[in-house]
């Protein structure tokens, strides 16, 4: 089940293993999904457009903290 935080009045969604971001996600919102290799920080864009870092983070805490710092430049 994804769980939803409003940071700087962005919602940042952290999805559970299984859980499509489309199915959670709408545009301006951010996006966590932990996969094999790590946690991925995803931006949702205008249409669903998914844009992100290159790599993923090694924890969840790493990814949230990517996650605030980009929600807060974002609501400026």
């Amino acid at each position: 089940m994804a769980t939803v935080i409003v940071h700087h009045t962005i919602r940042i969604i952290t999805l559970a293993i299984g859980d499509a971001i489309a199915d959670h996600a709408r545009d301006g919102d951010i996006a966590l999904n932990e996969s094999d290799t790590g946690w991925w920080v995803n931006f949702i864009g205008e249409n669903g457009a998914i844009d992100g870092y290159d790599d993923p983070f090694d924890s969840y805490g790493k990814a949230l903290a990517t996650a605030k710092a980009a929600a807060e430049y974002a609501a400026e």
